[in-house]
């Protein structure tokens, strides 16, 4: 059955159940909130009263978690340490249904976190005023590496789409990136990469996704138009082999760029946005669900549009649920030109 954005609830229903391989760089979002107190007489700074704490999952976890709201079959793989981070990025995953029997915990490096503290008062709007980030600088082990891999080996034969997550932070190494590129080849499933800072590496990815300014960066020159992004993304597509580029563009909307042409897909609300972290991992998890789907690049591109629009409207990193998404479907359905 193909997916279609003309029957929103077609194409959202085909989205259900499509078993989904994620692979990355797992990201704890950790949100520090308090209430402003006074100010501290050792320095010029805020003293800020507790009033909670909570953990968001991120990165490569945010895209699973995504792909499970959106009603995938999601298995997750990637490296935690044994940490409140880590903890808290199984939990979530595992409350939303993800399978994390692929997620590793280990002593010798800490879970990827971004800790933001978030301060105000009673008659104050609350906002971000310091964000400390921690990670290892240092690469996989080969131990660490072999494990990842014989676990993915035998899930491999039952996937039905594969993300990459790249961060930067190391999990996506040079053996389980073509591993899992070659199986997509081979079993003619959908592949698609999110890869923040080296999308050279991925030759033979089905499809790529970058926003305006990774592209500008991975062709090495300003794009200041939607010609010259066009032409960029015809290059990167035709450098890694793949079947196609996806540029997400802020508030003007995504270019998806393929063998067959290019395709511009305007926003579709331009009410407040709230919060933009986390929109390009929905993205690619609703993009990873449609192709999953039979959905056509494009149907699928237009799908990520609407539940990275709904995404952005909601405060810190988010999910989108197959609810949000079919409610957002039928709007843009009724609202669309004759």
């Amino acid at each position: 059955m193909t997916a279609s954005i003309n029957d929103p609830a077609s194409a959202v229903g085909c989205m259900k159940g499509a078993h989904v391989l994620v692979l990355g760089d797992l990201v704890a979002d950790i949100y520090l909130d308090g209430r402003i107190s006074r100010i501290s007489r050792e320095a010029p700074v805020l003293v800020l009263e507790e009033m909670g704490e909570r953990v968001v999952a991120g990165g490569a976890a945010n895209v699973a978690h995504n792909a499970a709201t959106l009603g995938g079959a999601v298995h997750a793989f990637g490296v935690l340490g044994e940490d409140a981070g880590g903890a808290g990025i199984t939990a979530v995953l595992e409350a939303a249904g993800v399978d994390t029997s692929g997620l590793l915990t280990t002593a010798e490096r800490p879970t990827i976190s971004k800790t933001r503290v978030i301060a105000g008062g009673r008659a104050t709007v609350s906002q971000q005023i310091v964000r400390i980030d921690r990670e290892s600088k240092e690469p996989l082990s080969a131990a660490m590496e072999a494990a990842l891999l014989r676990r993915m080996e035998g899930l491999l034969p039952h996937i039905d789409g594969i993300v990459l997550s790249d961060y930067g932070a190391g999990t996506v190494t040079e053996q389980l990136k073509e591993r899992l590129i070659r199986a997509a080849r081979e079993k003619g499933i959908p592949s698609i990469v999110d890869s923040r800072y080296a999308i050279h590496r991925f030759h033979g990815i089905g499809y790529v996704k970058q926003n305006d300014a990774e592209l500008a960066a991975a062709v090495h020159r300003d794009l200041p138009d939607e010609a010259a992004i066009i032409a960029a993304a015809r290059e990167l597509c035709a450098e890694l082999a793949a079947d196609g580029v996806l540029v997400t563009r802020g508030e003007d909307g995504m270019t998806l760029v393929t063998r067959d042409g290019a395709t511009t897909i305007p926003v579709t609300d331009r009410s407040e946005v709230f919060d933009v972290s986390g929109a390009g991992d929905t993205c690619v998890a609703t993009v990873i669900l449609a192709l999953a789907a039979k959905a056509e690049p494009a149907e699928a591109a237009r799908l990520s549009n609407l539940a990275s629009g709904i995404a952005v409207r909601k405060m810190g990193t988010s999910t989108v649920s197959a609810e949000e998404l079919l409610h957002a479907a039928a709007v843009g359905k009724e609202e669309a030109p004759c």
